[in-house]
């Protein structure tokens, strides 16, 4: 069965800490694909110029083609964007990004307390964020012989599927979406309840 659930943030939201007199700034927004994410990344970083650091990391999609990627922005290796990708999916987010902007204070943190420092600002902002479970659909384009529009429309509940567009004349058009783990599963019932009398666009 495909994946199609996952759990993300609804808004962008930020954080703002201040440890040994750096401060860290974190900000984190919902993404729906890498180049998204990237966007996102040059806009803070962009807003943020003139920080010392603006590391990030982001999560989008499903295994096998799930793309992780962090990035320390100077900071020693390990130190930030691995922490923050690793908040990120530790509480199970899926399309997220996450940049934590950092202003130098005078202090050094070692390597401990900049693994501590980034970890803390990304959970600082998530706890921020609203956290819905959300569902990847696919549109799915069938014309029918007007008279099964009954069983039809009964496969549609069965499946939980909607209608986001429908014509009805002489044959019926309908335009629905439904959850991707059992699309292929609706096909087949639409296939067997109309006796293979729709077509697939």
């Amino acid at each position: 069965m495909k994946q199609d659930e996952y759990f993300t943030i609804t808004a962008a939201k930020q954080a703002d800490i201040k440890i040994k007199g750096s401060r860290f700034i974190g900000t984190a927004a919902h993404v729906t694909d890498e180049d998204e994410a990237k966007n996102f990344i040059r806009e803070i970083a962009g807003r943020y110029h003139d920080a010392t650091h603006n590391c990030f990391a982001y999560v989008v999609g499903f295994p096998p083609q799930q793309i992780a990627r962090f990035n320390d922005d100077g900071e020693p290796a390990g130190t930030a964007g691995q922490p923050i990708l690793s908040v990120i999916q530790g509480q199970n987010l899926n399309f997220v990004a996450v940049v934590v902007t950092r202003y130098f204070g005078g202090t050094k943190l070692g390597k401990g307390g900049l693994i501590r420092a980034y970890s803390d600002c990304t959970r600082a902002v998530l706890e921020n964020c609203r956290i819905e479970k959300r569902y990847i659909y696919e549109k799915i384009s069938i014309v029918f012989p007007y008279d099964l529009t009954g069983v039809v429309m009964r496969t549609i509940s069965q499946f939980s599927a909607k209608v986001d567009q429908s014509i009805y004349d002489q044959d019926s058009r309908l335009r629905v979406s439904v959850r991707r783990s059992v699309a292929d599963d609706f096909r087949k019932q639409l296939i067997e309840v109309t006796s293979d009398k729709l077509t697939f666009l």
